[in-house]
């Protein structure tokens, strides 16, 4: 389907179905931050990277017919965010063309290849991305030479999501493939976010909401959002940059992750999360955590394959006091997890239960560090379609003082890679840490993991 096709067919639809439609619930929460066009969530910072290596001849000219018909398929991708007028709306536009940049890589040697696309990583992350330039998705083709090339992509983030990310990457090779004159079936009919925000504000079952709320109001009564005290307070008013530090851990503390896993029927992001509120009930002398971190937002299966940023904020609660041994603590984590995503909610709900919840946060010299373990909709993301054969690039391991925003804080990104790796990563303003605090602190939690995870029987250390 070419842009003009998307367009005619847009002709079809009523046009004030399209022209106001409210903002999502995380939209709104976003608009907590709001501070502009040049900052915040709705600045040009607040953006979203993802990379894979391609294998296979490309031609550019295709390759841009191919993302203009995914920018026709997801409307997410060419919406305006219209702020401040009544609450705010969003606006769905006609198809336009993507941006799409060409680099030539051919004097990177073969076995510098993998870090050169680290580094076109890293330089796409730095650029900026204001909302207003539609659509809200952007190609870079780095060629190593006619067959091996990367490609990364980036979006506004209140566009997409790393779900989303993948998805349009899917999406842009299958039709790249009918485009070069393969036979493939058609892609799936997909639901739009603005469907997701219908459902939203009218499909949810009241007594759903109403146990959801009586599960956040009792689960955080008294509760309190665990900070940390940053270098900076927030009214010195320093410049702003949000900042990646990246790391890797070795392959047998991964072996161990899933090993636990696999005997306390836990994710590897509930092991994860369990060593690190072990970690924090040290540093922070406390067995009464809450963490931040987030759920995907899909818990409704028909929107998979949308487009979007479904993403919630989700605190989650442990009381490590009765916990005796790491086993202990990521079996109670486990139990709260699965609670938790059990009544997933928007988090501006969730802090109606609980209004005091976030208080530690307005203090001027402290600040919220948020934790996530990225869970890819695929279960593979190595794949061959049509001439095509694309990998995704998990292993970032160069830091970069300029990258994607985190409107107020730090945040963890952990991925492992197919390496058996864990990879990560610490985001964090540069206004509020100091290097070599973000330092301490990754080198802090890779030990504490160490720790907790070869035995995780042995009795905890005292707090």
């Amino acid at each position: 389907m070419s842009v003009s096709e998307a367009t005619d067919l847009l002709g079809d639809i009523p046009n004030g179905g399209l022209d106001r439609i409210p903002l999502s619930a995380n939209q709104q929460f976003l608009c907590a931050f709001d501070r502009g066009d040049e900052e915040g969530p709705f600045g040009p910072r607040y953006t979203i990277v993802c990379g894979w290596r391609v294998t296979g001849s490309i031609d550019p000219a295709v390759l841009q017919e191919a993302l203009d018909d995914v920018v026709a398929r997801h409307e997410a991708l060419r919406t305006e965010v219209v702020r401040g007028e009544g609450g705010g709306y969003q606006r769905v536009v006609p198809p336009s063309p993507a941006s799409l940049t060409v680099r030539d890589l051919s004097g990177v040697a073969a076995g510098d290849r993998d870090r050169a696309a680290e580094e076109l990583l890293n330089d796409v992350e730095a650029e900026p991305f204001p909302l207003r330039d539609l659509p809200l998705v952007r190609a870079v083709l780095g060629r190593f030479d006619e067959r091996d090339g990367v490609l990364a992509l980036m979006a506004h983030h209140v566009a997409a999501d790393e779900w989303s990310m993948r998805l349009i990457m899917r999406d842009v090779v299958h039709r790249y493939a009918v485009r070069t004159g393969h036979d493939l079936p058609d892609l799936s009919e997909v639901l739009q976010y603005r469907d997701y925000v219908d459902w939203e504000r009218s499909g949810v079952d009241p007594a759903v909401v109403s146990r959801s709320e009586s599960y956040w109001r009792e689960k955080l009564s008294g509760a309190r959002m665990l900070t940390i005290r940053t270098d900076h307070p927030h009214s010195a008013g320093l410049p702003k940059a949000t900042a990646w530090q990246r790391f890797r851990l070795p392959g047998d503390l991964t072996a161990a992750v899933l090993r636990i896993g696999k005997e306390t029927h836990s994710s590897p992001f509930m092991v994860l999360l369990a060593a690190y509120a072990a970690f924090l009930r040290d540093r922070a002398q406390t067995t009464d955590i809450v963490i931040p971190t987030f759920s995907s937002g899909r818990g409704q299966a028909r929107f998979h394959n949308a487009v979007g940023s479904f993403f919630n904020f989700m605190p989650l609660r442990l009381d490590l006091a009765g916990s005796a041994t790491f086993r202990d603590v990521v079996v109670q984590t486990r139990t709260s997890c699965v609670k938790a995503y059990a009544h997933d909610m928007p988090f501006g709900l969730v802090l109606q239960q609980a209004p005091e919840l976030m208080l530690p946060a307005m203090e001027d010299d402290m600040a919220l560090v948020a934790f996530q373990v990225f869970r890819s909709p695929f279960a593979d993301e190595r794949d061959t379609v049509g001439d095509l054969e694309y990998a995704v690039i998990r292993r970032r391991l160069l830091s970069q003082p300029v990258g994607g925003d985190v409107p107020d804080g730090a945040m963890w990104h952990l991925e492992i890679d197919r390496n058996g790796e864990l990879v990560g990563s610490m985001a964090y303003n540069t206004n509020l840490f100091d290097d070599d605090t973000i330092s301490d602190m990754v080198s802090g939690f890779g030990e504490a993991l160490r720790r907790v995870i070869t035995d995780p029987d042995v009795p905890l250390r005292t707090a």
